[in-house]
């Protein structure tokens, strides 16, 4: 296995001091710890990861080792990676192989480094390592006991590859608890979204128009958010029964033709390619800011941006600004990636303390099971459990049935 390849280690103090305040703020996480370090139940386990490496990354990173795991981390973003706490993960003893800004090679080389651990579990961010592991190194498959993907596109590519009878081993949908979708993704993404839109701008929200493209769970987030920071919402979806939903939440919906000469500030939730194509970029007023929060910088069409711009500039950090041939300008944020991790910290630390939660129990769930081969979602058990122990470490009591009222509720008589 190739040693941690990093940007400096020299930086591993501020690193340090990342992770010690992510920490303090991750109470389920580290009741988890406490519970299993002694047991150390992930001993013999081999697990290889391809997540967004920041602070509350590495503090989940930390934890399956110190329950035993031997662990590499792969960035699963160029500009998400943040340097300092990849120096401070690899004097953890987690082997790192990831680097702020690195090009689409050295992405591909990381995942294929971070799975000379020949892993017998996984950990994902978005479906790029276990493609990977079916595409190229298939002789490591029958090692991988199974993994859990943290995404809605990982997800969505899971699903496909199930169905198409190529899925080698089995993968839990982390994405799509309940513990994960309403808070992480709706909470979360609301939050980190216009986290780092507003700081990488420094521009005002509040009677703007924003259009919102797709209205899963993170776009209700951050649509919710733009609505409470006092922006016009526009939501733009495929789907009758989100588009009604977006509708009766007090928002307004259109097609993104109709929204595209609307908006000001346009974000793109969608997983799919091409929400935005050239004849919206072509319809959209001057100095319209573009943002992506999928997974795959795939959402706005740079390449429409840049057959229609004369020039391009860096104005500022992480907005590169198109000047079109007809005198307009659009800026577009993160270089179209992730605008919440590329151009922000990523979700709240509480938030992500129980994403992460799940992915240590279905590390877990996987290591000590033998799992048929298919896409599972988190066992209720353990996403009740997750949610139970933040209410516990908030110091909230849930109310208790009473016996009659169990019976009453078992019972098909009145």
């Amino acid at each position: 296995m190739e040693p941690s390849r990093i940007a400096n280690a020299a930086l591993a103090p501020e690193g340090r001091r990342k992770l010690a305040w992510a920490r303090q703020f991750m109470p389920v996480l580290n009741l988890l710890e406490e519970r299993y370090r002694e047991e150390q139940p992930l001993a013999g386990s081999r697990i290889a990861t391809c997540l967004h490496l920041e602070a509350k990354t590495a503090c989940l990173l930390r934890t399956l080792a110190r329950l035993g795991a031997e662990v590499t981390a792969a960035g699963s973003n160029p500009l998400s990676t943040q340097d300092d706490v990849c120096a401070a993960l690899a004097e953890e003893g987690v082997t790192v192989y990831s680097r702020r800004g690195m090009t689409s090679r050295e992405y591909s080389e990381n995942i294929r480094f971070a799975l000379g651990v020949r892993p017998t579990v996984v950990i994902d961010d978005g479906c790029d390592l276990v493609a990977m592991l079916h595409d190229e190194m298939r002789e490591l498959l029958p090692a991988v006991r199974g993994g859990s993907e943290e995404t809605t596109t990982g997800v969505k590519r899971l699903a496909a590859m199930e169905a198409d009878g190529v899925l080698e081993f089995p993968m839990i949908a982390v994405n799509d608890a309940h513990s994960k979708f309403l808070f992480d993704n709706r909470y979360g993404t609301g939050q980190s979204v216009w986290d780092g839109i507003m700081r990488t701008t420094n521009l005002l929200v509040a009677g703007k128009a924003v259009v919102v493209a797709g209205y899963g769970w993170c776009g209700r987030g951050v649509a919710m958010r733009a609505d409470g920071l006092g922006a016009r919402v526009i939501v733009v979806e495929t789907d009758p029964h989100r588009a009604l939903e977006a509708l009766m939440d007090g928002y307004e919906v259109m097609d993104m033709a109709a929204a595209s000469s609307e908006g000001d500030i346009f974000v793109t939730l969608t997983g799919n390619t091409g929400a935005i194509r050239g004849e919206h970029i072509d319809r959209m007023k001057d100095n319209a800011l573009l943002a992506n929060a999928g997974h795959f910088d795939v959402e706005i069409s740079k390449p429409d941006l840049e057959a229609r711009s004369g020039e391009v500039l860096e104005l500022r950090d992480n907005v590169t600004s198109y000047r079109l041939k007809d005198g307009r300008t659009l800026h577009l944020l993160a270089e179209g990636r992730l605008v919440n991790l590329g151009a922000g910290d990523g979700h709240p630390v509480e938030i992500m303390d129980l994403s992460f939660a799940l992915q240590l129990l279905s590390a877990l769930h996987v290591h000590n099971r033998d799992l048929e081969t298919r896409l599972y979602a988190v066992p209720e058990e353990l996403d009740r459990e997750v949610a139970a122990l933040k209410l516990e470490a908030m110091g909230i009591d849930l109310e208790e049935m009473t016996e009659k009222q169990l019976t009453y509720m078992k019972s098909w008589r009145e």
